[in-house]
């Protein structure tokens, strides 16, 4: 089932988070204080894949009121190749339609080779016009990989 997240879904969407190989996790946004601030922000936008109970899949979705941004796309590895990612990315995409955002954005690490191939066998355009700045506010913000 695919469905909007919420607060409750916190401790699953972590304990995913942590399991999946090669994730960034940052200490102040990735905490429960940074998701109920972001859920707060875009309350209909992120969603979560639940089977069994269980979080198998999360997508923490946002705007600006100009373009959507999709962060944490994650599908647990014993759940994938079942249509469950494409299937959170239609549902946030349609939310961010029904907030009249024409155009989204996804940051993807270069060396995430399964999450490459996958937006890019969904019809996702890898821009080559551009360059990806970041400017650190918060040094406090620390982002750990999961190396597992």
């Amino acid at each position: 089932m695919i469905r909007t997240m919420a607060m409750e879904d916190y401790d699953g969407v972590y304990a995913l988070w942590t399991k999946i190989r090669g994730f960034g996790l940052r200490s102040v946004d990735d905490s429960r204080e940074g998701i109920e601030r972001f859920l707060r922000r875009n309350p209909t936008t992120s969603v979560v894949a639940v089977e069994d109970g269980k979080v198998v899949g999360s997508i923490l979705c946002g705007h600006d009121g100009r373009r959507g941004c999709l962060y944490h796309v994650c599908v647990d590895e014993e759940y994938r190749r079942r249509g469950i990612g494409k299937a959170m990315v239609v549902k946030a995409m349609e939310e961010l339609k029904k907030e009249e955002i024409n155009k989204v954005c996804l940051i993807a690490f270069t060396k995430n080779d399964i999450g490459n191939a996958f937006w890019n066998t969904i019809g996702w355009t890898k821009r080559q016009d551009l360059n990806y700045y970041d400017f650190v506010l918060n040094e406090k913000n620390i982002t750990a990989f999961n190396e597992q």
